[in-house]
């Protein structure tokens, strides 16, 4: 059983940067591609990103490329998500999620159901 643990979440202004951490334990890290949902206030969870369980590879929502980063310490057994430039949009729980059949299948996924196991969430605000 694979456990998720986010953090680095909070308050934060718009044109702030952020670094949130996902740690993962139980499981083997560097056979899961991982992701980042996020779901915002009155709104359905949604794909952010994901990366590949080498950290080779990225794949970013439309919405996000330019302001979000993705990588992976698989010594640590951490993912982290990068995102800059924040604006009061941004404001969410965010949640990373391993995707164990992605190694087997050679892709990344972007649908829920296709994460197994998921964190807690981390809550992001940005407002001034």
């Amino acid at each position: 059983q694979v456990q998720l643990i986010e953090s680095g979440g909070g308050l934060v202004q718009p044109g702030d940067s952020l670094r949130l951490a996902c740690a993962a334990s139980g499981g083997t890290f560097d056979s899961y591609a991982m992701g980042w949902f996020r779901q915002a206030p009155g709104k359905e969870r949604e794909f952010v990103g994901a990366i590949s369980w080498s950290g080779g590879h990225t794949f970013y929502a439309d919405s996000v490329k330019g302001r979000f980063t993705i990588f992976r310490d698989n010594a640590k057994n951490t993912v982290y998500l990068e995102i800059n430039n924040l604006e009061p949009e941004d404001t969410a729980i965010y949640y990373c999620a391993a995707d164990e059949t992605a190694k087997r299948m050679g892709w990344l996924r972007s649908t829920l159901n296709d994460y197994v196991y998921w964190g807690q969430g981390t809550q992001v605000t940005v407002s001034s």
